[in-house]
Formats: C-alpha cells, structure tokens, sequence
C-alpha cells in the first residue's frame, strides 16, 4: 500500500521537523501540513473508489431477476452471494487484523512512555545533585577566598610585628652605642 507508506513518511517527517532548527521550522511546517492533507484527499479517494468498486461489484448481475424455486435464485446469484460472503469474512479478518496491530502498538506507546518517564527522572535526579554539588562548590569557593583573606592578614601581622621587632632591634643597638 503506497498510500500507507507516503502517510508513514509524512509521520516521520514530523518526528523530523522537531529537530529542525526553530528558525526555518515553521517552512517545513506548512509543507508537511500540505502533504498530510494531499495524503488524506488520496485516501478519501482511494476508500470512495473501492467502495464504488465492491458496491458495483455485487449490484451488478448478468442476468435480471430469477422467480425460480431455487432459494439460492441462479447459479450466478448463489456465486455472487458467496464471493459477497468472502468478502466480508476477509474484511473481518482484517479488521481483526487491524485491531491486533493497534493494539500492539498501544502497547508499544505505552513502553514507550514508561522509558521516557524512567529517563525524564533521572534526568530530574542528575540536576538535583548538580544543583546540590553547584551549591557545596560555591561553599566551598567562599571558604577558600575567606582562607585567602586570613593568609593575607596574617601576613601583613607578621611583617608588621617583624618590623617593629626590627625597629626595637635597632633602637636598642643604636642607644647602646651612644
């Protein structure tokens, strides 16, 4: 089914789209939204067309009305009703079809979700602990610069207390000479 495969293609363009930088997105937004709706006129068409088929199909008849005995009416009436029959029964199964795959891939979406809701909390977890390691890093930068700060007090008290040191020093060896 080519029309399947062209509105598989328009979904995985829009999965695309996503990734697009947001400044020329918006292009191919609208250009996606013209395929969607072309995909979905020829789907229309297709269905319609089909319909129009199966509905000629069994309507048509070679052979006007029979008032014969027979219940089943002719031979190609009984043919028509069992190719009607098959049919239908082949609708059925693909309806059953169908509805097996959808299923399938609810299933599928709802992993889907549950993966992404596993990867979103952890997600959440690792910002938490950069928050909180952020936070113990900026501690930890203010104790250091608080250190640096205090070296350098102390630094100046020492030079300020060998200077005078220094100073005495030298008061005493210049009043012991004179």
């Amino acid at each position: 089914m080519e029309l399947d495969e062209a509105d598989e293609m328009v979904s995985q363009m829009e999965i695309e789209i996503q990734g697009i930088p947001q400044s020329i997105r918006a292009d191919y937004r609208t250009r996606l939204r013209t395929a969607k709706a072309e995909v979905a006129r020829y789907k229309k068409l297709l269905k319609d067309q089909r319909a129009q088929a199966a509905r000629t199909d069994l309507l048509s008849s070679s052979q006007p009305f029979t008032t014969s005995d027979d219940p089943y009416g002719s031979n190609s009436d009984r043919a028509r009703l069992l190719n009607g029959t098959a049919r239908l029964e082949e609708g059925t199964k693909r309806l059953q079809e169908s509805q097996r795959i959808a299923l399938e891939t609810e299933n599928q979406g709802a992993d889907i979700l549950m993966n992404l809701r596993t990867q979103r909390e952890q997600i959440e977890n690792a910002r938490n602990t950069l928050n909180t390691a952020d936070t113990s890093i900026d501690r930890a930068s203010n104790t250091l610069k608080k250190m640096i700060r205090t070296m350098y007090k102390q630094r100046v008290v020492t030079a300020g207390i060998i200077l005078i040191l220094l100073l005495l020093i030298g008061l005493i060896a210049w009043s012991k000479v004179f």
